[in-house]
């Protein structure tokens, strides 16, 4: 698993953030269909979002989100240009992703 891509811009007090998780998201139909067991599945089942230890997205997901999801949300509040968004993915099989990216 490659990763969380991570952009963040801040404009007039607001922060947009768009992220795309890396992940094969491969649901139980088709895993069934493939390898003939559905606990093959593997796909992302939370996603959370910090800035300064403070959470703003947090959201627990399942099997019905694309290959390589992307994710968009905006905040405000909690931020200034420089800081960091951190985000973190667990899938099914306990594997995990992350990434960052600076607020611009």
């Amino acid at each position: 698993m490659a990763g969380i891509k991570v952009k963040a811009k801040l404009k007039k007090g607001v922060v947009n953030v768009k992220a795309m998780a890396k992940h094969e998201m491969s649901t139980y139909n088709q895993m069934e269909k493939k390898t003939g067991n559905r606990e093959d599945a593997n796909f992302i089942t939370h996603i959370t979002a910090t800035v300064n230890g403070k959470v703003v997205f947090d959201a627990s997901t399942s099997q019905f989100l694309s290959k390589n999801p992307i994710f968009k949300f905006n905040f405000k509040g909690i931020g200034a240009a420089g800081d960091t968004v951190v985000m973190t993915a667990v899938d099914r099989k306990g594997g995990k992703l992350s990434g960052k990216g600076k607020l611009k």
